[in-house]
Parts: C-alpha cells; sequence; structure tokens
C-alpha cells in the first residue's frame, strides 16, 4: 500500500508532517527534503517547477499516490503548472496538494475584525501568492504582510529559543501590527515559523490569535481523504514514517529531529535519481 508523500525543500515541511502525523496517525508517511538545492526562495519560478517535478516523480515513483508539498514556495511557483500540465501525462489518478490553498480558504474564517497579518519570508512576501489567494475567499478582508529574512536562519541554526531572537521576533511582531491595529490574527505563512511560536506569543497582544499553517493543512487533508476515497483506500495505514534527504543524511537527522519534535533516521537519495 502506498505512502503519503510530503516534499519540502529543506526541513520546514516537518513541522507540517508533525501535525499530520498528529491528526491522522494511521497513515504511512514519505518525507524528502530537497536539501542538497535548499534554499528554493531564492530561486526563479522556472528552478523552481524544475526541481519540484523532479522530487514530485521521485515521490510518485515511491507509491506515494498523494502528494503534499509542504513548502511555500514551491506551492507558489510550482504547484499549478504541475497540477494542470504535468500529472495528466504522469498519472491522472495521483493527486499533488499544496500548503497555501487550504491555508486561504479558511484564513478569514478566524478573524472578527476581518484583518489578519502575515509573516512569512522575503520571497513569499514578494510573490503576494498569500494576498491573491486570500482575497478570492474573502475580498472584503484587510490584509497586512510583513517580511521576517532572520527568522528562519535562526531556527535553522538552532538560535531561535536564545535571546538574541527575541530582538528579531519582536521587531516584525510590533512591525506588522502597527501596519494595522486592527489586525486581530497573525499567519505564520513559514513552515519555520511554529519553532518560534512561543517568541511570537510573548510579544503579541492578548486577543490577537496566532494560526499555524500544519494544523490548517492536516484538517484539509483529513476532509480531502473523506471526499475522495478511491485515493484514500490506495494508501497504507501501518503508521510507518520514512524520512529522505538530498543531502548529508546524518546532518538532515540532527536538525530534522528540531522540526519533527521526535528523532529522525533519514536516507540520502541521489540527485541524480531525480532527473
Amino acid at each position: 500500500m502506498g505512502s503519503i508523500g510530503v516534499f519540502d525543500s529543506g526541513y520546514g515541511g516537518l513541522t507540517v508532517l508533525r501535525s499530520l502525523v498528529d491528526r491522522l496517525p494511521d497513515y504511512n508517511y514519505l518525507y524528502l527534503g530537497d536539501n542538497a538545492r535548499s534554499p528554493y526562495g531564492t530561486r526563479s519560478f522556472d528552478t523552481v517547477y524544475r526541481y519540484t517535478l523532479q522530487c514530485v516523480r521521485w515521490l510518485l515513483e515511491q507509491d506515494c499516490p498523494l502528494v503534499i508539498l509542504a513548502c511555500n514556495t514551491a506551492s507558489a511557483k510550482a504547484l499549478r503548472t504541475i497540477q494542470q500540465k504535468d500529472l495528466p501525462g504522469i498519472d491522472p489518478s495521483v493527486r499533488v496538494l499544496g500548503v497555501i490553498r487550504p491555508t486561504t480558504e479558511v484564513i478569514g474564517d478566524y478573524s472578527k475584525n476581518k484583518a489578519i497579518g502575515i509573516l512569512a519570508t522575503s520571497g513569499t512576501v514578494q510573490s503576494q501568492s498569500y494576498r491573491i489567494e486570500i482575497e478570492k475567499f474573502f475580498p472584503g478582508l484587510a490584509i497586512e504582510q510583513e517580511a521576517c529574512p532572520m527568522w528562519v536562519p535562526l531556527v535553522e541554526n538552532n538560535e531561535h529559543g536564545t535571546a538574541g531572537a527575541d530582538f528579531f521576533v519582536r521587531k516584525h511582531v510590533e512591525g506588522i501590527l502597527t501596519k494595522d491595529r486592527n489586525i486581530d490574527v497573525l499567519l505564520l505563512a513559514c513552515t519555520h515559523y511554529p519553532l518560534l511560536k512561543e517568541k511570537i506569543e510573548k510579544y503579541t497582544p492578548a486577543g490577537v490569535q496566532l494560526v499555524s499553517q500544519g494544523d490548517i493543512v492536516a484538517a484539509s487533508l483529513e476532509d480531502y481523504l473523506k471526499r475522495h476515497p478511491e485515493l484514500e483506500e490506495r494508501l497504507g495505514r501501518e503508521g510507518r514514517r520514512r524520512f529522505y534527504t538530498t543531502d548529508s543524511a546524518p546532518d538532515f537527522d540532527r536538525k530534522a529531529t528540531i522540526f519533527f519534535g521526535s528523532a529522525v533516521n533519514s536516507v540520502h537519495t541521489d540527485l541524480e535519481s531525480l532527473a
């Protein structure tokens, strides 16, 4: 039986996988981190599309009839093309889903004031992906965005719990809240940011709710599987977790444990196998 494939350019998607496992623990999961070519955020649309398609093909070859792009950059720059152009020719019965659409479908429902703030990487903010998608579902919603370029390096260097991280967290939380005093929801629109949640809460006023992508994606996937029994019945339910990286497995395991919350034992896969 097949696995649910979860893909990210690096480690952040492990926070999404953690939410999936917490909500849907019985399914088999296979995680692929393209760490050898990370980060994707600074790369062109064409490059992100090529890399993402290679990784999706690899996951499909590992018997993953359902793949989650647990990466905001891949979801923004590659998902639609893969869904519309590539999957019909590869296998019309498989599905590739992203993290942006399920988030934007519901985020407006969290806000009483109809004003939200989006905390994200510079690349995600510049792409305007969240603003464009949210406005489709909640046209009257006030949306402000704040790029937080130091947050990912803090997490990946295991500095997110230190006093030094407070300066950068406070700077951007206060920065976005001054853009619109009515903001009562902050969306953590990067899969690294849940690891900074305690720090973010420290500088977030009472009455402002923090929303993480992982929980939304997990709830959305549960609903999706109920609505697509023909896909759900292809998935194994032995509770297996497998991890692969395109870079050093020992290095991946050390950092991955921080994101996943428990020990990770990964296997290296060569870039050539993604061609």
